[in-house]
């Protein structure tokens, strides 16, 4: 059997901060697919490009921080469950021991 690395807590914070990143990521990359007018003072456009943007260019800047938000999010699922892993052998090692 596989010893844990990290603690129950730091597990159990993992795991909470891996939901809501998951969720909000998510959330953030749907917004830029629909390109949220809210939205348009984060979209990468240099100072020069400011003055001289088309339509074609800011939707594909647009769905490029879609998939950024969409990769992040992928990457705490995948946190999620190196946490939930941690969370089961701390406590198959504290049931173990008692």
């Amino acid at each position: 059997m596989a010893c844990p690395i990290c603690g129950p807590k730091l597990s159990a914070y993992c795991m909470v901060l891996s939901v809501w990143a998951i969720i909000m990521l998510g959330l953030l990359g749907l917004f830029f697919y629909i390109r949220s007018p809210a939205l348009f003072e984060d979209i990468p456009l240099g100072d020069w490009e400011k003055n001289n943007y088309t339509y074609s260019y800011v939707k594909e800047k647009y769905e490029q921080n879609a998939m950024n938000c969409w990769i992040a999010a992928g990457l705490y699922f995948l946190l999620l469950i190196f946490s939930f892993t941690q969370q089961r052998m701390n406590s198959r090692a504290n049931y173990e021991l008692s």
